[in-house]
């Protein structure tokens, strides 16, 4: 359902086009991360992701490729390339992902829990244990660690 609010990891996430909501499976996901914020290196097996960056600033590596991307900017991931970003804006950064074959969607649901309220979740650094916990949920939904985050 359309709306539905997330802390995922760090970051909070609002659902605002769920993939059970038409037949092609589209998810639009509404991301606002804080400054600092990298997931590990990772790709996507089965889905291409898209960003549309609305505030702040990313460092973004797709493909080996690195550069920035600021309000406004684009980039697409497309499946089985490797990517990743760092939020470098001091105020922290939002943007949208939007992908079309239900994974990551579901991924962010099975390792989130319900947001409460509209703010961001306590912040907290995740343990080894807790990052190979990760890895291991994400390869059921597609979706690879292959490297370290952007530093």
């Amino acid at each position: 359902m359309a709306n539905e609010r997330y802390w995922f990891l760090n970051s909070l996430v609002v659902v605002r086009a769920s993939h059970t909501e038409g037949p092609d499976g589209l998810s639009v996901l509404d991301h606002r991360v804080s400054m600092g914020d990298a997931p590990p290196l990772h790709l996507h097996r089965t889905e291409d992701e898209v960003f549309v960056v609305l505030e702040g600033e990313l460092r973004v590596i797709v493909g080996g490729q690195e550069r920035r991307a600021k309000a406004g900017d684009s980039f697409c991931a497309t499946k089985n390339v490797p990517h990743g970003y760092r939020v470098i804006s001091p105020g922290g950064a939002r943007f949208i992902t939007v992908t079309a074959h239900t994974d990551f969607e579901r991924f962010v649901k099975a390792v989130a829990r319900p947001a409460q309220g509209d703010g961001m979740p306590p912040a907290s650094a995740p343990t080894p244990e807790q990052i190979a916990a990760l890895a291991e949920i994400a390869m059921k939904f597609g979706i690879e660690f292959v490297g370290p985050p952007l530093t």
